[in-house]
């Protein structure tokens, strides 16, 4: 993929004297999709199919859900896309958040985007690229916990798995802190290497993998004693993992060329793509072993790999979905910071976070305490902090959609046509679906939930304490 912006023009100071420092619009079309891309292919995909098969059972609906999931994707991003060119400014749902409904709540969704939207998920892909390393180094695979403190979804668990992830965080961090044009540049090799393992996995095992149709034909006994229809509604938040990202490009909208054109280019683009490649890509799994053979299993990838290839190809395939899964990570201590950036400009955010360093023209101090915090995530249990950052992700997502027809009421509102076509069809649907995920969520994973109100919760108390008096409004 080509590059837009260079490290030049991002690591030079653009100012001098007491003028501010600010970000700058260098990246195109390009680098837009690819942070979508990147943002979207990662732990989900590699990792969840696993515990579908599990959950699940039947093949019809392990490959339904995902089908469901591209759907109500596409429907955000649609919706978010005619929120960005209105508010064509960094931030994403925080912007949304607080010129619809005040401050506070944009403050708690800047607060959760800080915990749930970008340290746990940079927690969850490095500790996947750990399993598929484990291929290779059994050690570093999750399951070698050496030391566990408490039980259940409360438990902290520390071993190589975590010391690994937290080494890798470690030296993205860094590499973000140092100008985003070299980012942009490593950001677009990453999503290419991606997207090319993920299509040529896909025509080698159906041109020449040892895979049957049969396997279509297969149930697994379920691992899961909730009803279908729960487990359904539960499960949606692990496939909702695995399409978050598709609003990537509103938290740089404020980096983007010509971003009323590149916006919702790069959000459609990239989210489509996406869609086929994760479908296409499931199909490959069902396709390769029984579902039975796949349940539970993490690593999904390397264990279908094994059955189309051989143990030397899956090996191979493995090292490169830890690649790609390295992109992911990289995309996510890209974007997260320019939240934290655009809420502390408005003095909604602690101030350290909209400093912006003068030789790299990056938001320092906000990406390095994204990354502490992300390797504290890695502590955490796996499955846990999936469907916590399910949970807690869906709710700000269907807050932002339903903005989006408050603001619609306004004159001189930027309409897309995708969205006004059988209006409020495509938002409403949205919406529906994920408060039905929200009320399922709260039944069947109570501990989870809880955690995921409380981290919201505790974002209303942290700006009402001491945040409040410095936000100058919503301008």
């Amino acid at each position: 993929m080509a590059v837009v912006g260079s490290a030049k023009s991002s690591a030079s100071p653009r100012s001098s004297g007491s003028s501010p420092v600010v970000l700058l619009r260098q990246l195109g079309f390009v680098s837009a999709t690819a942070l979508v891309i990147s943002n979207m292919i990662g732990t989900g995909i590699f990792t969840t199919s696993g515990y579908l098969a599990g959950d699940l059972g039947k093949p019809s609906l392990f490959l339904i859900i995902w089908l469901v999931g591209a759907a109500f994707a596409l429907a955000g991003a649609f919706c978010y896309s005619e929120l960005g060119i209105n508010f064509p400014s960094s931030g994403g749902e925080y912007v949304y958040l607080t010129r619809a409904y005040g401050p506070t709540w944009g403050f708690m969704t800047g607060w959760v985007s800080f915990f749930a939207g970008f340290s746990a998920p940079i927690a969850v892909n490095a500790l996947a690229i750990s399993d598929y390393c484990g291929h290779f180094l059994p050690w570093l695979k999750q399951e070698n916990i050496q030391w566990t403190i408490g039980t259940g979804a409360m438990a902290l668990k520390l071993g190589p798995a975590q010391a690994a992830a937290s080494g890798l965080i470690v030296v993205f961090t860094t590499i973000n802190c140092l100008g985003l044009g070299k980012v942009a540049r490593l950001q677009n090799i990453l999503t290419t290497t991606k997207v090319l393992v993920i299509l040529a996995f896909i025509a080698l095992g159906f041109l020449i993998g040892s895979g049957h149709w049969d396997h279509f034909s297969m149930p697994a006994v379920r691992t899961s004693a909730t009803p279908i229809a729960a487990q359904f509604a539960v499960s949606l938040f692990w496939i909702y993992f695995a399409y978050s990202g598709w609003n990537a490009a509103t938290y740089v909208a404020e980096e983007l060329k010509r971003p009323e054109r590149t916006l919702p280019a790069a959000l459609a683009f990239g989210t489509a793509l996406v869609a086929a490649l994760y479908i296409g890509l499931n199909v490959m799994f069902v396709y390769a072993a029984p579902l039975e053979s796949l349940k539970g299993v993490t690593a999904v990838a390397a264990v279908a790999a094994r059955h189309l290839f051989g143990p030397g190809i899956a090996g191979a395939f493995a090292l490169l979905v830890a690649l790609c899964l390295m992109s992911s990570v990289n995309a996510m201590v890209t974007i997260g910071p320019r939240v934290y950036y655009a809420m502390a400009k408005n003095g909604a955010f602690f101030p350290m976070a909209a400093k912006v360093d003068a030789r790299w023209h990056t938001p320092m101090a906000a990406i390095i305490c994204q990354g502490c915090c992300a390797i504290v995530m890695t502590l955490t249990p796996f499955r846990d902090l999936i469907t916590y950052i399910g949970f807690t992700l869906n709710f700000f997502a269907v807050m932002s959609v339903t903005s989006l027809m408050l603001f619609r009421r306004r004159p001189g509102w930027q309409k897309v046509g995708v969205v006004s076509f059988a209006y409020p069809l495509l938002p409403a649907a949205f919406v529906v679906m994920g408060s039905w995920m929200t009320v399922y969520g709260f039944l069947n994973q109570p501990k989870v939930s809880l955690a995921a109100v409380l981290t919201t919760a505790t974002g209303a108390l942290v700006y009402h304490t001491w945040l409040k008096s410095r936000a100058p409004g919503t301008n």
